[in-house]
């Protein structure tokens, strides 16, 4: 009976008072100070300011000030400005469907002076003196004359002050303040011809003129390498405009962080434009790399829903469909126009993970595959066309052009099976000429199986590479094809999985640091997960805004391409949701193994052959690479038989 009347007291219902409800929607709004500032800046912008300065203090958690010099807030709406559902944006539910300000809802001050130290003052362009007025954590003052100039000034301290459990799940300051530079980053792409300012904790970081030149603020924020490999598109069909900035294939992300998309100035997210895109660079971009790009929408309010998510980040269209279509015909036509191909400077960036055909071979590689004996190509053809036959896809995957990261594989690149049982001093960190090669190494010491390679490969048939991708070998009775990538993927998977965890990454220090400029919410998580990266042997620094200096990088990686590989960890960290350290390590060293190892489409000498093959018993898993591709197939005498019609 006690826990019956105890049920029925707690079923009963009641009206919540204005400050729950507040503290409600807060938690649906106002996420994490970067949510608190997007609010303001959509306000200073309907406000129709020309100059916003943002200022913030250990992450946002501390101080979070906007100042504006927009229309101001009429005194007598003061009050109003932080009462719930109090709005100028909208009279009724008509309204809803032809929203052409950032903001119509009403919550966001109520919110945000629900859960913090609030403090605004501002002054309309009829008023000699402006008005101050403070909230504290949803209890509110009253109205003080104050000295101010037109527009208004907010200033949220204390962030979560009364609700110390959501204070207590926000992150440091370094990734808060990552958050909040992207939210910047948006509303500053948006709206060009604003005069925006940010600084952290004083410092400036980014004073940004306005300008009616959008690839000036791109440059600004994103440097001169990626603005002059930007390709303009602009696009109109009926009242619906399409325009903006779209990346060469040269230069892409691994995942859509890069991606931005702009409504009627409104930064939202849609699954079915991003798909466009995608689709737009399909034979253009190697699978899982993604486009970047900077492209707006212009179109009549009637025409978009935007009262569907929470923080408006989502809208729904009356005709996705009609975009879709445009966008992926506004973006092909435009690469048809363009010679893509010839356009692209391979010898400039190392991985470009373009599809493209191999480069063509040397004199010295044609005469090698011309000293094939005719008896093996019969044979290799053969042996393809039953492939071809039994469904299992023997063509080789996009080829990545020629490069530094795609270097001719060499012995010396190579794991020797003469170097796996010996300890090796580490690499020298005093100049880069002292790098010893991966050869000289030390590798994990794994048993080596009594089966060695050379008692159970034959003299009938010696391994050979087709393609310039597989390694074609009888092993055991059976014909084996190997992937060369997924193979040398996984060992050196496992070579440099036991080095992390062991602590001893041979790392080489730089003479000079390269400097590499970021997004603010890139370097952010990167300084964030830097003594992390460390254990890689990447040394990764704060130089100065989104500027970081990389002062040492692992020694198994000296052909990588650096700066493509910070900006790719970049986007796995981003990508990462909320990962345990285990994972964010395993996904790391999964990402540099694919980096490290040999490529498909290239040429490998004997030598090279059999070192790989030698190194493939020395591993646990030579079955699958780290993503859980097979690295070989295998064909039995008797399968080879039956296809070759020899039964019985």
């Amino acid at each position: 009976m006690e826990r019956k009347a105890v049920v029925e007291s707690i079923s009963r219902i009641h009206q919540l008072d204005t400050s729950v409800i507040n503290k409600i929607a807060a938690g649906e709004v106002i996420e994490r100070p970067a949510s608190a500032v997007k609010e303001l800046l959509d306000n200073s912008i309907d406000a129709l300011a020309t100059r916003i300065e943002v200022d913030i203090m250990n992450g946002g958690a501390d101080l979070i000030r906007v100042v504006d010099n927009g229309e101001g807030i009429h005194p007598d709406d003061l009050l109003l400005a932080v009462a719930s559902n109090a709005t100028s944006k909208i009279s009724t539910a008509d309204d809803l469907f032809s929203v052409q300000t950032m903001g119509f809802r009403g919550e966001a001050l109520a919110s945000i002076s629900e859960v913090s130290h609030f403090r605004i003052r501002t002054r309309t362009a009829d008023q000699t003196q402006g008005l101050e007025f403070e909230v504290k954590t949803g209890i509110p003052g009253k109205p003080q004359p104050c000295g101010c100039p037109l527009g208004t000034s907010i200033e949220v301290r204390q962030l979560f002050a009364n609700t110390p459990v959501r204070r207590k799940f926000l992150k440091t300051t370094k990734t808060e303040f990552g958050h909040i530079s992207e939210q910047f980053t948006r509303a500053a792409l948006a709206h060009p011809r604003l005069y925006m300012v940010l600084r952290h904790n004083n410092k400036v970081i980014f004073d940004l003129p306005p300008s009616d030149n959008l690839l000036d603020r791109l440059r600004l924020f994103y440097g001169s390498n990626l603005a002059e490999q930007l390709i303009w598109v602009d696009s109109e069909v009926d009242d619906i405009r399409i325009w903006g900035y779209v990346s060469h294939p040269s230069e892409n992300k691994s995942t859509r962080k890069g991606q931005y998309l702009f409504l009627n100035g409104r930064w939202i997210q849609d699954r079915t434009l991003q798909h466009a895109l995608t689709e737009a660079y399909r034979g253009l971009l190697m699978v899982g790399r993604q486009p970047i790009s900077f492209l707006y929408l212009d179109m009549p309010a009637a025409q978009v829903d935007v009262n569907v998510h929470p923080t408006k980040s989502e809208v729904r269209f009356r005709d996705g469909q009609h975009l879709y279509r445009q966008l992926l015909s506004t973006l092909r036509s435009r690469f048809l126009s363009m010679d893509l191909q010839s356009q692209m400077s391979l010898g400039k960036k190392a991985d470009f993970d373009v599809t493209a055909p191999p480069p063509p071979l040397t004199p010295e590689q044609k005469q090698t595959q011309l000293e094939l004996t005719s008896w093996a190509k019969q044979q290799l053809n053969q042996v393809h066309d039953n492939l071809a036959d039994l469904k299992i896809s023997s063509a080789p995957r996009s080829i990545s052009p020629t490069s530094d990261l795609a270097a001719p594989f060499t012995a010396a690149d190579a794991i020797p099976l003469s170097h796996f049982q010996q300890n090796r001093e580490q690499a020298s960190l005093d100049s880069p000429e002292t790098i010893d090669a991966p050869a000289d190494l030390v590798v994990p010491d794994i048993d080596r199986p009594a089966d060695k390679f050379t008692d159970v490969a034959t003299s009938d048939l010696r391994p050979i590479q087709v393609l310039n991708c597989y390694i074609v070998v009888e092993i055991k009775g059976a014909l084996t094809i190997i992937d060369q990538h997924a193979l040398h993927e996984r060992i050196m998977y496992e070579y440099f999985r036991k080095r992390v965890l062991a602590q001893s990454v041979e790392a080489q220090k730089l003479l000079v640091p390269l400097t590499l400029e970021m997004s603010g919410k890139e370097a952010a998580l990167l300084l964030d997960h830097a003594e992390m990266l460390n254990s890689f042997g990447l040394g990764i620094e704060e130089f100065g805004g989104n500027t970081l200096l990389i002062t040492s990088y692992p020694v198994m990686l000296k052909k990588v391409n650096l700066e493509q590989l910070v900006r790719d960890i970049a986007d796995n960290l981003d990508n990462a949701k909320q990962p345990s350290r285990r994972d964010l390590l395993d996904d790391l060293i999964t990402m540099m193994s694919c980096k490290a190892a040999i490529k498909a489409g290239q040429r490998l000498t004997q030598e090279e052959i059999y070192s790989l093959l030698e190194q493939r018993h020395l591993i646990d898993d030579a079955h699958h690479c780290p993503h859980g591709r097979p690295s070989a197939l295998v064909l039995s005498h008797a399968e080879l038989d039956r296809q070759f019609g020899r039964m019985g």
